[in-house]
């Protein structure tokens, strides 16, 4: 496995963290922002709905990523 590959497999995951809805998917299960806020300590539930948010927010610097990434599977095969 080369590093090319790991950095495919990152932006596939940032993918699909980004397009988690969060009033459809999220809130129905407790994986809100708010309702994790409410606690005083950083628990994993905590920090893995942050790391949902934050590639939501990087929604836009994941597009130029995919076209480049797309790019380059095209001319490298």
């Amino acid at each position: 496995m080369g590093f090319w590959v790991l950095l495919e497999g990152l932006l596939l995951f940032a993918n699909a963290l980004a397009i988690l809805n969060e009033d459809r998917f999220l809130a129905p299960r407790g994986w809100t922002l708010v309702e994790v806020q409410g606690g005083g300590r950083k628990t994993l539930k905590a920090q893995i709905v942050g790391l949902i948010h934050a590639c939501q927010y990087m929604r836009l610097l994941l597009i130029p990523l995919n076209i480049i990434t797309i790019i380059v599977k095209l001319f490298s095969g």
